[in-house]
C-alpha cells in the first residue's frame, strides 16, 4: 500500500472509491472538520472522508451532547467545510430531530445537505429500525451513510456512552443492524463504541465499508473527531482516542506570549508598523510646526 505523496494530485473519493478500497483491503480515513480552515487542512493532508459530525454541538458550540444541534446550526458548519473540501467525500450528520418524526420530512432535511451544503451523504443513526427510512432518502437520490453501535443521538435511552454489544443478544442485534443496513444501500456504516471482535465479524460479513470508532482494527476505514487528535477538547479522552498532537497547548502560548509582548510594549515593533512615505511625513511635520508656534 502506498500513500498519494503530499502534492501529488489525487482523485476524487466517491461512494465507488470506499468500495474499492474494501475490495482491495486499502485502509480508509475519516476525520471531522466543522469549519472552512480545519476542513482544508484535512483534506490536503488526503484524508479519505470528512465527517461534519453533530459533535460540533460540543467541539463547536459549547453544548452539554449532541441532541441540541439544529439543522440549520448543521448547515452552516457544512457550507463552510464544503469550501473548503476538494477531493474527499463529504459526509454530514443529520442531527436529532431531523429524521424522527417522519419520512418526508427526513428526506426534505437531508435534501436541504445536499442541495444547500454540498454534502455527497448524510449520516443516519440506527440499523434495522431505520432501513426502510434509509431506503426512502436513498430513493430520493441522497446517499446514505449509517451509525450503529454507540448511537450518540441514543444517550437518553442508553443511559450513558456505554459500549454496546457486549451480550450474546447485543451481538445478534448488532449483526441484524449491519446486514440490514447493508442490504438498504448505505456508502458505508460507522461502527461506534463496540468489542473489536464484533467489529471484526460485522466488516467480514457485509459488503459495505465499514468505518470504526472505538471498535478496532479490523474495520475497513478509522474515524476520530478532529479536536480530540489535536486535545482540543475540554473533558477526558475516550480510551479509543489517540492524541497525536497537542494544539492547546500550542495556542495558550502563542495566546500568553501575544498577551505578554502587549503589555510589555513589545508589540507592535516598529518593523511591524505602517510608515508615512517621506513627503507625507514632511508636510505632515510642517503642519505641526505652525501649529505649535501658534500655540506659542
Amino acid at each position: 500500500m502506498s500513500l498519494t505523496p503530499i502534492g501529488e494530485p489525487r482523485h476524487k473519493i466517491s461512494v465507488a472509491t470506499l468500495r474499492e478500497k474494501k475490495l482491495q483491503h486499502t485502509p480508509i480515513t475519516c476525520l471531522t472538520a466543522y469549519d472552512y480552515a480545519s476542513a482544508r487542512l484535512v483534506d490536503e493532508a488526503g484524508i479519505d472522508i470528512v465527517l461534519v459530525g453533530d459533535s460540533l454541538a460540543m467541539t463547536m458550540l459549547g453544548y452539554e451532547n449532541t441532541l441540541s444541534v439544529t439543522v440549520d446550526e448543521m448547515l452552516h458548519h457544512a457550507k463552510a467545510v464544503r469550501r473548503g473540501v476538494k477531493n474527499a467525500f463529504l459526509v454530514v450528520d443529520m442531527p436529532y430531530g431531523s429524521y424522527h418524526l417522519s419520512a418526508d420530512e427526513a428526506v426534505r432535511n437531508a435534501a436541504r445537505f445536499i442541495k444547500e451544503a454540498g454534502a455527497e451523504a448524510v449520516k443516519v443513526e440506527g440499523g434495522e429500525k431505520r432501513a426502510e427510512l434509509i431506503r426512502q432518502i436513498i430513493d430520493a437520490e441522497i446517499p446514505v451513510t449509517g451509525h450503529i453501535g454507540l448511537t450518540p443521538q441514543s444517550v437518553n435511552v442508553m443511559g450513558g456512552y456505554k459500549v454496546q454489544g457486549k451480550s450474546l443478544s447485543a451481538i445478534e442485534q448488532l449483526m441484524r443492524d449491519a446486514v440490514a443496513l447493508d442490504r438498504a444501500g448505505v456508502a458505508c456504516i460507522y461502527l461506534e463504541g463496540i468489542p473489536r471482535e464484533v467489529a471484526a465479524m460485522i466488516t467480514a460479513e457485509v459488503q459495505t465499508p465499514t468505518i470504526g470508532i472505538g471498535a478496532g482494527p479490523e474495520c475497513d476505514g478509522q474515524v476520530l473527531v478532529f479536536h480530540d487528535i489535536l486535545n482540543l477538547t475540554f473533558g477526558p479522552a475516550a480510551k479509543f482516542v489517540r492524541r497525536y498532537a497537542d494544539a492547546a497547548a500550542l495556542i495558550t502560548e502563542a495566546v500568553q506570549s501575544f498577551r505578554a509582548d502587549v503589555v510589555s510594549h513589545q508589540y507592535p515593533a516598529d518593523h511591524e508598523s505602517y510608515h508615512l512615505p517621506k513627503e507625507t511625513q514632511a508636510a505632515l511635520n510642517t503642519v505641526l510646526d505652525r501649529k505649535r508656534a501658534m500655540r506659542r
